[in-house]
């Protein structure tokens, strides 16, 4: 059956190829592939593009003549007839002279030339008339928008089509399909489809995206966080916008090729005029000074008029460009001319094919956009009202069928409409089951308890908290679990039992939340609007607090220094989170915890070590003591972070994009005698954070400042301790050679600044350029200062009753002296790892300073 099957399927593709003619561009000297070449039956008007591979396929005229050409290469034509294969491989020869002008060399041996160049002229022309087609010009304007995310396998062999996992389910041969794009034999795997509304008002400004419909198959229903999929490739492959000057990608900025720096960082060439459907459009190719730049190559269509409107623009990138993951990237753009007289884009096509390693197979995402009914008449008001960038019917997800057959723009495929039962098939293979258990657990870090007809209502784990480590249990236990929005839509249940081996001290965590809104699966999903309880008892390092992964993670429990100092906590708080969509968060808690020390700590105050009827040596403490202190807080504050996205996974919920400036502050008061707290005093704490991308590709430059003051008398543990990170795992917005609780303040202002050069150096030596590692510098440095109140060294203190000796290994900073650390490293190993050498500048003189240390972390970006 599966041999018929495989029969079908290749007539289907040679009964397709006899109506077309498919071909492949190479060079005649070396037999690469010449990307971009131009396709055309000049005397009728009809012209095709080859792709970054050099393939194209354009339909059969006997009798027309063909011409292929590109840059730096003399055109060829051939005569169709019937004797014409259906499949063409045509070699262009290289002219000498027009390479010799477009060779870019380091030495500047190029002849090309700015000055008195046509190319360059027009291009400024077009450059200049950019902001007459620009919508916003408009008062008012709406039009619907239709994108279709299509994620699959992609080119598959023949030797694959007859293995036998092809040969025991001939169903899969039904999923195989030619691409129209890149015409590989592709397996769709998901399919996405969502109708927007789009909306715009200038004054007051306004922009706003109702979604109209929405739905999603394929393999994203077998995961319960399978929206990431989504969430990724929107945010990677983003929508293209060439009248910008940069244009985001890949989660990296791509210079525009019309855009204000385009001159100087672009080549141009005219190759010819042509016709696109009814306009008379100039031909412009243009390629990157440096291809290892972020830049596109690719061709523009002119109108062959006074108005310099761009019709079509095609858009792939040099193959050296480092981006990983990505083998080939084509753009296709149209701008039509509407009645009023603007011209507005119309389709918006992007085909990406994936190839992550030679273990793993070659992947395709195809997004296929199309902008319909455009309006310009003034907009509704009640369309207009509210803060809210993007709002959802409430039927988006139910949308009919009848909706589908008026919105979509874009016929599904055979694969594409199938994908309900292609999923149902997979999950009819013996042991299917099996290993999608498995992957959920190693990609969510959970195992969840639903299945096929009934989801997820309860979720265990983490996975890797079960197992853990630490000084004074030695080896814990920990079994963890959290509810879904499957079991109730506003009331969510988290938390976790755990044991000390060696201690036999049982540990709970218990949080209860409500949500006044729904959100999909799990409470923290953005914009969160949540009010929650929490009782727990726990040991933690006072460091632990500020590392971003669990302090259970089995990884990150691994210490480089010694760990003899912690804390018992037994905590109950009360809490409320408030995000609005365009950024801001407003969150509020009030807490009373209870603090035990463990280990070489001791909470003795200053006034029981002068008063000997009161005071006694305590030995070194091994244990928990049986000292305790109490205080209650409230804490209010807001956090702004305008046009903020999150990947939300069943653990965390991780910035997606970190160009968004970050402005955090909040106040915190302490209760004396306020449900047993001890201690009145004030805290004030702030933070800002900005990513800036540097100009010619000179990579992403981050900083970060945070600054916080304690304003009262407080015994240590209320004091401001450095964010340490004592692990070997590097964990962002830490210092890695700070030991735990060393420099104890009240006053401080933090500054870590990091310098991605995205392998700007390493791109220009031979050998590191094929491995494409990239370079990263960082340098951080804190200050902090202690007053006199606070100081426990001081004589007119030893008397107090509220100040404790500092445990051993703190000192106080020298407000004149701030701390420094600076690092070194290479990141993208294996496109996978990245590595980091710290070296410690300032007070090396400490008995317990660490000068320097590698350590590691594992990070995937493009």
């Amino acid at each position: 059956m599966s041999a018929i099957l495989l029969i079908l399927l290749m007539l289907m593709v040679a009964v397709e190829a006899q109506a077309q003619i498919t071909g492949h561009v190479i060079d005649a000297g070396n037999g690469k592939p010449v990307s971009m070449a131009s396709i055309i039956y000049r005397s009728n008007k009809v012209a095709v593009r080859a792709d970054s591979l050099g393939y194209f396929k354009i339909e059969r005229h006997h009798g027309w003549r063909l011409t292929v050409s590109a840059v730096g290469y003399s055109p060829k034509v051939i005569n169709i007839d019937s004797k014409t294969p259906a499949n063409l491989v045509v070699r262009l020869k290289p002219n000498s002279k027009v390479l010799q002008e477009v060779k870019v060399s380091s030495k500047k041996r190029s002849k090309y030339s700015r000055k008195n160049n046509p190319a360059v002229e027009l291009m400024k022309k077009v450059i200049a008339a950019r902001k007459k087609t620009d919508l916003k010009n408009h008062d008012y304007y709406q039009y619907n928008n239709y994108q279709k995310i299509m994620f699959g396998l992609n080119d598959l062999k023949l030797d694959t089509l007859e293995s036998k996992l092809f040969q025991r389910h001939p169903w899969l041969l039904n999923q195989v399909e030619v691409s129209s794009y890149n015409n590989k034999l592709i397996l769709p795997l998901s399919v996405e489809e969502k109708v927007t509304q789009e909306i715009y008002r200038r004054d007051p400004h306004t922009e706003k995206s109702i979604i109209k419909g929405e739905t999603s198959t394929g393999v994203n229903d077998l995961f319960q966080t399978g929206d990431i999929i989504n969430q990724v490739m929107a945010e990677c492959f983003t929508d293209i916008d060439i009248y910008e000057d940069d244009i985001r990608l890949f989660q990296y900025p791509f210079t525009s090729p019309i855009g204000k720096d385009a001159i100087a960082f672009y080549r141009y060439y005219i190759s010819d005029t042509t016709m696109v459907g009814t306009d008379r459009c100039i031909m412009l190719d243009f390629t990157p000074n440096n291809q290892q730049d972020f830049g596109f190559r690719g061709r523009l269509y002119v109108l062959d008029d006074s108005s310099y409107q761009v019709k079509r623009c095609e858009l792939t990138i040099p193959k050296t460009t480092s981006v990983n993951w990505v083998e080939n990237m084509q753009s296709i753009q149209e701008y039509t001319k509407q009645p009023n007289g603007d011209w507005v884009l119309t389709v918006d096509d992007m085909m990406v094919e994936l190839y992550l390693s030679k273990l793993l197979s070659k992947f395709i995402v195809v997004r296929t956009t199309r902008h319909s009914d455009y309006d310009f008449t003034e907009v509704p008001r009640q369309l207009l009202r509210g803060k809210k960038k993007v709002l959802k019917d409430a039927y988006a997800e139910m949308q009919d069928d009848d909706f589908w057959a008026k919105y979509r723009q874009v016929e599904l495929t055979k694969s594409e409409s199938s994908m309900d039962s292609f999923v149902k098939n997979l999950q009819q293979i013996k042991g299917f089951k099996y290993a999608i258990f498995a992957l959920r657990a190693l990609v969510e870090n959970f195992v969840d308890t639903g299945t096929k007809d009934h989801p997820s209502k309860v979720d265990i784990g983490p996975i890797n908290t079960i197992v853990s480590q630490n000084f004074f249990d030695k080896w814990r236990l920990r079994a963890s679990a959290q509810t879904t929005a499957n079991l109730h839509p506003h009331l969510f249940l988290k938390g976790y039992y755990a044991r000390g081996m060696e201690s036999n001290q049982n540990y709970y965590d218990a949080q209860l939340t409500y949500t006044f809104n729904r959100p999909g699966y799990l409470p923290r999903e953005f914009p969160r609007k949540a009010l929650y309880v929490e009782s727990m008892r726990d040991v933690m390092l006072a460091s632990d607090k500020f590392i971003q992964t669990d302090k259970d993670n089995l990884f990150t429990s691994l210490k480089f220094a010694e760990m003899d100092k912690m804390f018992l906590y037994n905590r109950q708080q009360l809490g409320i989170d408030y995000e609005m969509e365009w950024g801001l968060k407003l969150f509020g808690n009030v807490k009373t915890e209870k603090l035990q020390p463990i280990g070489n700590l001791s909470f003795t105050t200053l006034h029981d070590m002068a008063n000997p009827t009161t005071y006694y040596e305590q030995p070194k403490m091994t244990g928990l003591s049986h000292q305790s202190m109490r205080y209650t807080e409230a804490t209010v504050g807001f956090r702004l972070a305008p046009g903020e996205t999150f990947i939300n996974t069943k653990q965390h919920r991780w910035p997606l994009s970190l160009d968004a400036p970050v402005f955090r502050l909040q106040h915190t008061m302490g209760f004396d005698g306020v449900l047993g707290g001890q201690y009145r005093y004030n805290f004030t704490e702030g933070e800002f954070y900005k990513r800036f991308w540097l100009p010619m590709n000179w990579g992403k430059f981050g900083v970060r400042t945070k600054f916080g003051a304690q304003w009262n008398q407080v015994p240590y543990p209320l004091l401001i301790m450095p964010v340490a990170n004592l692990g070997y795992v590097l964990e962002d917005e830490t210092f890695n050679l700070i030991n735990n609780m060393e420099f104890l303040n009240d006053r401080y202002i933090s500054v870590m600044a990091d310098w991605d050069l995205n392998g700007k150096l390493f791109n220009r030596i031979p050998f590191l350029k094929r491995l494409k590692w990239r370079e990263f510098i960082s340098a951080k440095m804190l200050w902090g200062s202690l007053s006199d109140k606070n100081n426990p060294f001081l004589a007119e203190n030893q008397s107090s009753d509220v100040l404790m000796m500092f445990p051993e290994g703190s000192h106080v900073m020298d407000k004149s002296r701030p701390y420094w650390e600076v690092s070194v490293g290479i990141h993208n190993i294996f496109k996978l790892l990245h590595v980091e050498y710290i070296r410690r500048l300032s007070y090396n003189e400490l008995p317990t300073a660490h000068k320097q240390i590698v350590k590691f972390t594992f990070r995937a970006s493009f």
